[in-house]
């Protein structure tokens, strides 16, 4: 996984055309943590306890992740 984050990230570099590149950290946040949550969430079917303990964060904090990401509403 590592490799291909990588190779994204290179690949954006490239594409910029000597453009600077802005906010990559939450860039890559919202490609990531979406897809993330969908499917830790799909793996437990549902079940908001057990992703995140997963994904080793609290309860509070998934369900607010979720809300902003409009992620089972």
């Amino acid at each position: 996984m590592r490799t291909q984050a990588e190779e994204a990230l290179q690949s954006y570099f490239e594409t910029l055309n000597g453009h600077k590149p802005a906010r990559l950290y939450e860039l890559v946040l919202r490609e990531v943590e979406e897809p993330l949550f969908k499917v830790v969430l799909d793996h437990v079917q549902g079940n908001q306890s057990r992703a995140a303990t997963i994904l080793g964060i609290n309860r509070g904090t998934l369900r607010k992740k979720l809300r902003e990401l409009g992620i089972g509403e």
